[in-house]
């Protein structure tokens, strides 16, 4: 991750929660505590934040963010990359062209925007980052629904009822996850569960994307049960027993070969 990017991603924090230690900050952003310690340094020399024992404070004395217990989406792009680019390529080629589809926000459905290119879909996305990619990059009819932009996770959040989502129909809703298990589809805060249904509700089919380390995983709050999801996308390195698990529930599981690991000379 950029410097500038990194740097962006504290200040926001700070801005959810006012303060931060530096082993926060290094769990959430990927990072090493050295870096996190320079990028203190660095930044209240800017006087962008406050250094304080152990880790930073806002120069703002009240959190002028909401909250959302969500991984930074910067964070997030950068773990597992290889295998969650093949598992992107897997979910658009489930799309024929003119489908209208939903693409929730997250990091492995934002990997579907390289594949998209050359496609002409009906998207409606609540991914600020990946309409703008597929509005720079493709052809596809690209539709966001109203509310508030949450810069960290990279999404498009709505408090209220009544938003254009309720005008979309879609043949395909496309998902990642925090983990998914035998308690169903988890996710990491109400607010994105309340975005997320609205889109549920608006399609004929849920397809989720997870790598094999999210599968057993276990999160604060449930999404949906198991019997609500049609297709599970994941890889080669999938537990066979929960791959199993997941069959027995009616799930159809398509798997993308894993990349090896390179051998070392």
């Amino acid at each position: 991750m950029l410097e500038k990017h990194r740097q962006q991603l504290i200040l926001d924090i700070l801005d959810e929660q006012r303060f931060a230690s530096v082993r926060d900050l290094t769990d959430r952003l990927n990072s090493s505590e050295a870096t996190i310690r320079r990028d203190i340094v660095k930044m209240a020399k800017k006087e962008q934040l406050i250094k304080i024992r152990g880790g930073a404070e806002s120069v703002s004395s009240e959190p002028r963010k909401k909250h959302i217990s969500s991984s930074a989406f910067l964070v997030n792009q950068q773990k597992h990359t290889d295998v969650k680019k093949l598992i992107a390529k897997k979910a658009v080629e489930l799309c024929a062209d003119d489908d209208p589809i939903i693409i929730n926000g997250g990091s492995s459905t934002y990997m579907m925007g390289e594949f998209l290119p050359g496609r002409r879909l009906n998207i409606l996305t609540n991914s600020f980052v990946l309409a703008q990619n597929i509005v720079e990059n493709g052809d596809s009819q690209v539709s966001v629904p109203g509310g508030e932009i949450y810069r960290e996770q990279g999404i498009i959040l709505s408090s209220y009822d009544k938003d254009t989502i309720e005008y979309y129909h879609s043949k395909m809703m496309f998902m990642g996850t925090p983990g998914i298990g035998e308690f169903g589809v988890m996710e990491s805060d109400p607010l994105l569960i309340r975005s997320e249904q609205k889109l549920r509700k608006q399609t004929e089919k849920l397809v989720v994307l997870a790598d094999s380390s999210k599968l057993g995983q276990r999160s604060n709050f449930i999404f949906c049960p198991l019997s609500d999801v049609d297709i599970l996308i994941t890889d080669s390195n999938a537990d066979p027993k929960l791959v199993e698990q997941f069959k027995q529930n009616g799930i159809e599981v398509i798997m993308v070969e894993a990349p090896q690991p390179e051998v070392q000379q």
